[in-house]
């Protein structure tokens, strides 16, 4: 049972929960797993993020989001039952301000929500004309009304009142890691699954040796808490903005035994592998190979490990993948059938009411 994007079934939630399960279960019987672990998500109020489409009719405005099945049909949203409350507060309130203020609601095409667990909330309202000092004036009485902060953005403009990020926390083995979490940059959308990620991973870790090198580390989600089970961290990440709020969160909680390097999965495959030299790899404190890597954490995009890629991770005593695509988990599973078994398996439901799951593995060397 998949529901639209707007809609929730709590009632309904635990059984939809435990089928989806048993469906990912079922269809990775050929990888042969362990029984997965599965963690659940709140029936509501889960998600970070929200975005809508703004509809104007004459003098009224409305969020609105549109069904697949009829793109040109919009549906009025007056109440997000998946955003965490501090959205679900604002929006009608936001809404009804946004309608008497001329400056702010003309030529307005999108909105955008973002919310920590700490209450911080940031708004990204998006316009098809340039923003003037006037938008600046009157968006700067909004984002002291809501006490929120607030980015204008329009084609080659952005306007920023505030700041254009929100921290947020999650605790970890009773130690609370702060994150800074960037406006139009990834995060994880289900903060609560969020949390029992983080803790799933670290208690995976504990068993782990020597150093660890993490892939696709975006903006340190995972690296700050693993860097307490390992003397020596190598966290990679090939967009800018991601290392950029990686270090700053590393700096934030004060963790010294990590260092970044803006590189992709496969650039440091061939690093790994000798077969280039990257001068980003000079900033370490001492070079590549004198490292103990012998865990390496993944979080690929959903089309998997790449072949190159998938030959690097090989070389590693364990291998902690967690992945948003249970096929190319499978098929990547299958691959290192020969060198590697999976010792632990677990799903989080970090997508309610639809089909997709975040899955993770533990793989050790046979």
């Amino acid at each position: 049972m998949n529901l639209l994007p707007w809609q929730t079934s709590p009632e309904n939630y635990a059984e939809l929960f435990a089928q989806k399960c048993a469906r990912v279960e079922n269809d990775m019987l050929s990888v042969s797993l362990p029984a997965a672990q599965c963690f659940s998500s709140p029936p509501e109020s889960y998600r970070v993020r929200a975005e809508f489409r703004i509809w104007h009719d004459e003098e009224d405005l409305n969020y609105v989001m549109f069904d697949p099945a009829s793109p040109r049909t919009p549906v009025t949203i007056t109440e997000f039952a998946p955003a965490l409350t501090p959205i679900r507060q604002l929006m009608p309130s936001l809404r009804d301000y946004l309608k008497s203020r001329p400056t702010l609601r003309r030529k307005l095409f999108q909105a955008e929500f973002m919310a920590s667990t700490t209450g911080e909330l940031l708004v990204t309202l998006i316009y098809h004309r340039a923003l003037d000092d006037q938008w600046e004036e009157d968006g700067t009485l909004l984002a002291k009304e809501f006490g929120v902060s607030l980015v204008g953005r329009s084609r080659k403009q952005k306007r920023v009142i505030g700041t254009d990020f929100i921290n947020d926390e999650f605790l970890v083995n009773d130690r609370r890691y702060r994150y800074r979490q960037y406006e139009q940059s990834f995060v994880q959308p289900n903060a609560p699954v969020n949390q029992k990620m983080l803790n799933w991973a670290w208690q995976q870790s504990a068993e782990c040796s020597g150093d660890l090198l993490e892939l696709y580390c975006g903006n340190g989600n995972f690296t700050l808490p693993l860097a307490s089970q390992y003397p020596s961290v190598i966290a990679t990440e090939l967009s800018k903005s991601g290392t950029r709020a990686a270090l700053e969160n590393l700096r934030e909680n004060t963790i010294e035994n990590v260092e970044v390097v803006r590189l992709s999965a496969e650039e440091v495959s061939q690093a790994m592998a000798g077969v280039r030299e990257f001068r980003r790899l000079a900033s370490l404190p001492k070079s590549l190979n004198e490292y103990d890597l012998r865990t390496v954490f993944v979080d690929p995009p959903r089309a998997g490990l790449d072949s190159t890629t998938l030959e690097c991770v090989r070389q590693f005593e364990t291998i902690i993948y967690v992945s948003c695509n249970p096929e190319t988990l499978k098929e990547n599973i299958h691959a290192l059938k020969d060198t590697h078994s999976a010792e632990s398996f677990a799903l989080f439901d970090q997508f309610p009411y639809t089909h997709h799951i975040e899955s993770a593995v533990i793989l050790r060397r046979a």
